[in-house]
């Protein structure tokens, strides 16, 4: 297997079966017949401008150049995904719960879609929601994301703007040598042009500092009590935030030296539907000095929750509903990096009203993203109580040193269709793990000991030393991965999956 290969087939389950597809040139597509058109969406090459320089990223675009889809809760998943570029590649369509064959992850079932492949996708998309898709390769690092809104007849029908919001950490080094620097303990800065001094460092690539709190870890408060089988809490003083630096960071391509200006009505209604598609970047959500409602997570909706800072994850989903103000004004909405200066968004703009820059780094370091708003989160539409047929506990594990993550007690997870599995997951690292799985949502049912009939979502953030339970109904038959979705943990070990023993 030659380096290209490996690199894109690291987040691999079993080997290839048989998927049905459809290969051909993607300008050669038959015209759709008018009574089920499918939906044409490219994976492509395109240029943006990042920090002055222009930037050769990837895009999943239709043919008119729009980035992503928006589709209508309960119609039909039907989609001609071409691959235009020259290297193969897969995409996962986060949010949804399609058949096993067609979820996207290489060779599980599906082999990596080859250059000039053309794939078609039919499944039901399901209920209504903020999702995304994403390459489930290293591709993921160069912005081959875009957004897959899925719209209800409630969401059509309110008088409400929807502002989508995709983040990304952008860096200007290869995703390949990002995770060769992570891997070889060397350095965490993923910057193209910043000098780099002090001890422990390389050229542009500065060690994290685990001796004093600061820019990329913090103490760990309360640990010590209960603290993780495996861990010694008097010897492991300080969480590990961020382990790479970017480049930039971007909101909808953009950073906030050429951001994007939204323009809104006065004392209009906005829904934000913000996705964090970074790679290894935590954000808390800053609504300024509107008041935002929380209504949805992962696409679900929860009990709404009032507020100005909302934290999200790698892979989560926040839907905000905000009020405006009457009369003319400017709205910054910024996603603010944990544990660090650096901030993005995008602006909310009444016509003509004055747009003033507003600096990529702010005053005071981005608050820490950890669980205290997952448990104040209540389902609308909760599972329904039943106990679990079978129980698993999961330990994640490694460090930075090594950069060698896994999950212990993970290797055989099986269940069959229509029970009900609970799966605990206990972080006895150091860095945050947000734990997604494919082909269900789960409820959230214990935080850190205390049990709560909590959220329905798809992506769960674990802090070190902390706990987490969550219950799902084993309705989608296959072999679906359970994963950090900090893209290098992943590729470095931290994927499971959950088996069904009655595959057919």
């Amino acid at each position: 297997m030659n380096r290209r290969r490996f690199l894109t087939t690291i987040m691999t389950g079993t080997a290839a079966v048989g998927a049905a597809s459809v290969i051909r040139p993607f300008g050669a597509l038959p015209q759709a017949s008018a009574a089920a058109p499918p939906l044409r969406l490219g994976i492509a090459s395109r240029t943006i401008e990042v920090n002055g320089k222009a930037a050769r990223v990837f895009g999943l675009m239709q043919p008119d150049g729009k980035q992503g889809i928006q589709l209508d809760a309960g119609s039909s998943f039907d989609v001609e995904l071409a691959n235009v570029i020259d290297e193969p590649t897969m995409i996962h369509w986060h949010g949804l719960t399609p058949p096993w064959k067609m979820d996207g992850v290489p060779d599980n079932p599906m082999a990596l879609i080859k250059a000039g492949e053309v794939v078609r996708y039919t499944f039901p998309v399901g209920a209504g929601g903020t999702h995304w898709m994403h390459a489930h390769t290293l591709q993921e690092q160069n912005l081959l994301a875009a957004p897959l809104v899925v719209r209800t007849a409630a969401d059509r029908e309110r008088d409400e703007q929807n502002v989508v919001i995709l983040l990304h950490d952008f860096s200007f080094t290869p995703a390949e040598e990002l995770l060769a620097r992570l891997k070889s303990g060397q350095a965490h800065d993923a910057r193209s042009s910043v000098p780099a001094t002090g001890q422990g460092k390389m050229a542009g690539m500065p060690m994290m500092d685990h001796s004093a709190m600061g820019h990329g870890n913090m103490e760990m408060d309360g640990m010590n009590k209960g603290g993780m089988p495996g861990m010694d809490m008097g010897t492991m003083g300080a969480m590990d935030l961020n382990d790479i630096d970017y480049d930039a960071y971007l909101a909808n391509d953009r950073t906030l030296d050429d951001p994007e200006v939204v323009q809104v009505e006065k004392g209009g209604r906005v829904r934000l539907r913000i996705i964090n598609g970074a790679t290894a970047t935590a954000f808390t959500i800053d609504t300024g000095v509107v008041q935002g409602t929380l209504v949805a997570v992962d696409g679900q909706e929860v009990e709404p929750v009032d507020g100005k800072t909302f934290p999200i994850s790698m892979g989560q989903r926040l839907d905000i509903r905000l009020e405006l103000p009457q009369g003319a004004g400017t709205y910054p909405v910024l996603a603010l990096r944990e544990g660090a200066m650096e901030r993005t968004g995008v602006i909310l703009a009444t016509a003509g009203a004055p747009i003033q820059r507003i600096a990529s780094i702010a005053e005071a370091d981005g608050p820490i993203v950890g669980n205290s708003l997952e448990q104040r989160l209540r389902a609308v539409r909760p599972l329904a109580v039943r106990p679990a047929d079978r129980r698993f506990e999961i330990a994640l594990t490694g460090q930075m040193q090594s950069y060698v993550w896994g999950m212990d007690g993970a290797s055989d997870m099986r269940t069959r269709q229509g029970e009900r599995i609970e799966i605990t997951m206990r972080n006895a690292s150091m860095m945050a793990h947000p734990m997604h799985l494919h082909g269900h949502h789960f409820q959230v049912t214990n935080v850190n000991g205390t049990a709560i009939s909590g959220a329905v979502r798809d992506t769960a953030l674990v802090p070190p030393g902390e706990t987490l339970t969550f219950v799902f109904d084993a309705s989608n038959p296959g072999k679906w991965p359970l994963h950090c979705h900090h893209l290098y943990h992943m590729a470095t070990g931290m994927m499971a999956y959950v088996t069904y023993e009655d595959l057919g």
